[in-house]
């Protein structure tokens, strides 16, 4: 089985002045539903959240008549209008318009799926993705969040950071356990630093099998007309017939023009 994807939990805000309590207790409800809970219980849903049963009803019942889920009396599950929050991010940055073309082509070009991630606490989350076929075990899509230390453009996000907020978000990983994906994953604090700083000083980065056996993949910064780093670009490849190695030589001149095209594209759009 896949590992399984803890979530960021490392700055949960405080109710007060500017906080809704209620507002924020109904988006955990709507988050609690996965490909691993595409359906779930009032019982369950209360479990997930750590809300009463009353509450969780509550906050079910409140979606259910705005249209965000429905349910047969028994079983809660979100409706196609769940969509609706996504689209108005994605459709808010013209970016991922001017971006997609552009990695259609590189997919044709390299024969590999290529997404791109922004950065959001300790994961990335995914916003745009182009694939071939199915080169993971967890299944990726659009909203799939995975842990930033531990992917190539989550890496390449960290490393645009300033070095006391890389510091700050290197903190806030759980000491212990630390997470051991695969028995290449880099548990230690001075190795990670160490690979981000190689990232901030070539402008791209590697990662081989450290998330899931099997998976290579290569990313490389989207710099907006500011030349702020506002996103990240990869190629994924299976490590059984691409190594290391071809990642550097093959993929990576298509990869950095590609991400060179879509900077430019931003420049005019």
């Amino acid at each position: 089985m896949a590992p399984e994807i803890p979530q960021d939990t490392s700055a949960t805000p405080k109710p007060g002045d500017g906080y809704v309590q209620s507002f924020a207790r109904g988006l955990e409800v709507i988050r609690s539903f996965s490909a691993q809970a595409p359906q779930q219980t009032l019982s369950e849903v209360a479990a997930r959240t750590g809300l009463t049963r009353a509450g969780a009803r509550r906050i079910l019942l409140t979606l259910q008549a705005l249209g965000y889920v429905e349910t047969d009396g028994r079983l809660f599950r979100p409706t196609a209008r769940i969509l609706d929050l996504g689209f108005a991010y994605l459709s808010s940055l013209p970016i991922w318009n001017l971006a997609e073309p552009v990695m259609e082509d590189l997919v044709q070009r390299v024969r590999e799926s290529s997404s791109a991630a922004v950065l959001e606490g300790l994961d990335i989350v995914y916003v745009l993705r182009v694939p071939t076929h199915k080169i993971m075990r967890t299944n990726l899509g659009v909203g799939s969040r995975l842990p930033a230390f531990w992917t190539s453009m989550g890496r390449v996000l960290l490393a645009a950071l300033p070095e006391d907020e890389l510091l700050a978000r290197l903190a806030q990983l759980p000491r212990s356990p630390r997470a051991r994906y695969t028995a290449h994953t880099t548990q230690d604090d001075a190795g990670l630093l160490a690979r981000i700083r190689e990232v901030r000083a070539q402008g791209w980065c590697v990662v081989n099998q450290e998330l899931e056996e099997g998976l290579i993949s290569i990313a490389a910064p989207l710099v907006d007309r500011a030349g702020r780093t506002v996103a990240a670009l990869n190629v994924s490849g299976q490590a059984n017939r691409t190594s290391e190695a071809q990642m550097r030589e093959e993929m990576l001149p298509a990869l950095l023009a590609a991400a060179q095209a879509i900077g430019q594209r931003m420049l005019r759009g």
